[in-house]
């Protein structure tokens, strides 16, 4: 993993860190407002169901009989003596006969009969105007009852609780993004060193392995000169080769990781080019008895890498023409998609042997689905996970897919 993918995934772990909160806080402040609005909602209809059964009062208890805050149980039952209410009695014609009321001289009692004729006319037994709450009922003579009372404290109360819930919510959720940033950017660290030093090691074992490899193709090629070309220097040199072929693209995997400026890049006919890479391996499929088509949608131009959509198309076609089967179909398409802001890759070839094949595993390093590794083939295993890094950098994706005896690598690119 390079830093530019450590730091995009410290990046998706802050991100993730930020929802998960975001959303344990908005639940956890939704159960508190609704339980809130619950339990203050259930007190005052106990006060008016209570004023209701006593025609219209609140029938007084003693002190120290009252409701004592301290205790879980007694926070949940109302205390009479705090609220201001108001009770109309109607007679039959609907007229109010008698008022009973415990409010402030200050205010105007128009309102609340105004509330009680508008109550009495209503479907439902409770409910609130204003910031008064009401329930009908009757008296124990038989006449209709209307009960007041004032929620203004309830009400302020539940505001205040809401809004105080969204403050701590946003200042608990900067604090949070503040303190996983720090943390997040010193536990990469050693990541990004890690990183770092892996592929310097790479670079660095690349070029120390490159000396002894040319000291031995030197040496054999001597013998070969003095005692005439033999069955174990021929294959003395094979390896050689291979060993070089190997580094080579281990070194090109290190580079092609750590490409992350995308300045200077120019606007690239990639219909063309993606042609003229699948026709240079006409050849080779005519030599292995293969038919090789294409399909390119004409006048595709984006800006990005050419060499890179080069190199992947010439790892796909490549790959398909050491795997396809023998006298076997490769077939190349390339299309624009996400309303022209996007490519589509595709190079498929006949494989009947395809649906026995673990393909979560073809991108992985050194991975051949021959379990004995042969390298008669030529290739060295790592080919398909160049391609993948040429995708992820394009910000694109890769995958294997097998149908009716045909494997098909499918590359999308966002370019």
């Amino acid at each position: 993993m390079n830093t530019r993918a450590i730091q995009k995934l410290r990046i998706k772990f802050i991100l993730i860190s930020f929802f998960s909160l975001l959303i344990t806080m908005l639940f956890i402040s939704m159960a508190m407002n609704l339980a809130n609005y619950r339990t203050s909602v259930g007190l005052v209809h106990q006060v008016l169901r209570h004023i209701v059964e006593n025609d219209g009062r609140i029938v007084h208890k003693l002190q120290s009989d009252y409701p004592q805050i301290g205790s879980f149980s007694n926070a949940f039952q109302p205390q009479y003596g705090q609220y201001e209410y108001y009770s109309c009695v109607f007679d039959s014609d609907g007229t109010i006969a008698e008022v009973v009321h415990h409010l402030d001289e200050q205010k105007d009692e128009t309102d609340l009969q105004e509330y009680a004729v508008m109550a009495l006319q209503d479907s439902r037994t409770f409910g609130r105007y204003g910031t008064y709450y009401y329930q009908t009922g009757e008296t124990s003579e038989g006449d209709a009852l209307v009960v007041f009372i004032d929620g203004t404290m309830e009400i302020s109360t539940m505001a205040r609780l809401f809004y105080w819930t969204l403050i701590i919510c946003a200042v608990g959720l900067v604090i949070t993004v503040i303190l996983v940033g720090i943390f997040s950017r010193r536990m990469i660290q050693p990541e990004i060193e890690n990183s770092m030093r892996q592929k310097q090691f790479i670079t660095n074992a690349s070029h120390e392995l490159k000396t002894p490899l040319a000291v031995i193709r030197a040496n054999v090629e001597l013998e070969e000169i003095m005692n005439g070309e033999t069955e174990l220097s021929q294959s003395t040199l094979k390896q050689v080769d291979h060993m070089n072929g190997l580094i080579q693209n281990l070194v090109m995997i290190a580079r092609a990781e750590e490409k992350e400026d995308k300045r200077g890049l120019v606007e690239e006919d990639v219909s063309k080019l993606v042609q003229e890479t699948v026709e240079s391996f006409r050849a080779a499929a005519r030599q292995e008895q293969l038919e090789l088509v294409w399909r390119i949608e004409p006048e595709l131009r984006r800006t990005m890498d050419g060499s890179q959509l080069r190199q992947l198309a010439t790892i796909l076609v490549d790959n398909a023409i050491k795997y396809c089967d023998p006298n076997g179909t490769i077939t190349v398409s390339l299309s624009s998609i996400r309303r022209g802001k996007g490519l589509q890759l595709v190079v498929s070839n006949s494989y009947q042997e395809g649906a026995k094949v673990d393909y979560n595993r073809f991108f992985d390093r050194f991975y051949r689905e021959d379990s004995s590794h042969n390298i008669d083939k030529g290739g060295y295993g790592i080919g398909l996970s160049i391609a993948e890094s040429i995708c992820k950098q394009n910000r694109g994706t890769i995958r294997a897919e097998w149908r009716d005896g045909e494997i098909s690598f499918v590359c999308r690119l966002s370019v």
